[in-house]
């Protein structure tokens, strides 16, 4: 007895039907290309931007708008060099010694320079008697003309005698006009030789403060480059501390809040509780795509000798001027008010700890400082936070930093 093959099936002998493989195959496609999307998708680090979070009382002035950090720089300093190559005699700084305007601060070998200028001088000696003999000559033909013209008049002397005494009062005159000119020339090489040895004398630019001793005595020094010899291009460099400035480095998120004038605080790396007043300068039309900030210049409205070119200084960018009787700082931090996100009806940051975030819920302060949000919990000072989180920003996944605001 034979039983057909479709009534076995319609009996249900034989395990699952057919059509149930290919559907399980697909779902198991479809689950290991979700599962490496996810994995794809979690494990590439997500690209943010962070900034740090501040203490209302450490490093920042009560109503800041923003914060920033950079350092001292001189808009004016130079390394004085030789308008001549030369061999160095004497070198009168050292590191640490104020100059003045004009001060002689070192002095080449001089001697063949100097005894240009004596020829220069002998020259001039030399042109001037020329003159004299030439203005004597030119008298003594003058008045011999003058006799020869009575002469010649009464009748006693010949015309042609007469003129050549005339002839020879116009030679003398060019002769003299000759020596004259030859003593012009004289003079202007004495000028030049003593421009030339006067180049020997390397002078300060301005006053200032000698932070380098380039040359020593016995050194070659050149204004041009000697191609790697061991001729030196530099005798000091001289900095104007009375030119001292800040240039800081603001992100272009913030750089709106900036404006020229705008009263600023400085506080120095090296010498946290001195607030030195300041204010803007200018901001530069130019931004560094690598860092994503644009520089400011910032003055400092008192100069001290604390204050050195290169020091670390944190500046605070306040709404209005300070006041006499500072208030009590706040207790928590500040973070810009785009670390702060919205989700699920709760305010959360993201916080940055060793390539990965940390998902923090935190309750902003009623009133914000600035540009700020006040966070008396949830954040430490110090840490930094994610700005405008992206929406796939989950707890523990990985971030790529790609630009630290200060």
């Amino acid at each position: 007895m034979r039983i057909d093959g479709r009534q076995r099936e319609s009996e249900g002998g034989g395990g699952p039907p057919r059509w149930v493989w290919p559907v399980l195959a697909l779902v198991v496609i479809a689950v290991v290309i979700a599962g490496a999307a996810w994995w794809f998708l979690m494990a590439r680090p997500i690209a943010v931007q962070t900034a740090a979070a501040a203490a209302p009382g450490a490093g920042s002035a009560p109503g800041a708008v923003l914060q920033a950090t950079g350092y001292i720089t001189a808009r004016r300093q130079a390394t004085v060099s030789t308008q001549i190559t030369g061999t160095l005699t004497q070198v009168l700084i050292e590191e640490g010694d104020r100059v003045q305007k004009g001060q002689v601060i070192a002095r080449l070998e001089d001697s063949s320079l100097r005894a240009g200028l004596n020829v220069a001088q002998a020259n001039i000696s030399s042109a001037q008697a020329q003159i004299a003999q030439a203005q004597a000559q030119l008298a003594q033909a003058t008045a011999d003309s003058r006799r020869q013209d009575e002469l010649a008049a009464s009748g006693m002397l010949s015309k042609q005698a007469a003129e050549q005494a005339r002839t020879a009062v116009a030679t003398y005159a060019a002769q003299l006009d000759a020596r004259r000119r030859e003593a012009d020339a004289a003079r202007a090489q004495l000028a030049q030789a003593q421009v030339n040895f006067d180049y020997t004398t390397v002078r300060a630019p301005f006053s200032g403060v000698v932070t380098v001793k380039a040359a020593q005595v016995g050194e070659i020094v050149s204004p041009l480059s000697a191609g790697g010899g061991f001729t030196r291009t530099g005798v000091g460099t001289i900095v104007d501390m009375e030119s001292l400035e800040v240039d800081v480095d603001v992100n272009e998120a913030y750089i709106g809040q900036v404006k020229p004038d705008m009263p600023c605080e400085a506080v120095l790396d090296a010498y946290p509780d001195w607030k030195v007043p300041s204010h803007v300068i200018a901001i530069v039309p130019s931004a560094d795509r690598g860092k994503a900030t644009v520089k400011v210049r910032v003055a400092l409205e008192q100069k001290d000798g604390r204050m050195v070119p290169d020091m670390g200084v944190r500046v605070s960018f306040l709404g209005s001027k300070p006041t006499a009787a500072p208030t009590q700082a706040p207790k928590g931090v500040l973070v810009p008010t785009q670390a702060v996100a919205q989700r699920d009806g709760q305010s959360l940051v993201f916080v940055v700890i060793d390539g990965k975030v940390q998902q923090r819920t935190v309750k902003p302060a009623a009133q914000d400082v600035g540009a700020m949000k006040l966070l008396p919990d949830g954040v430490k000072p110090g840490e930094r936070v994610v700005l405008s989180p992206p929406a796939a920003l989950r707890d523990g996944a990985e971030v790529r930093i790609e630009g630290q605001t200060p």
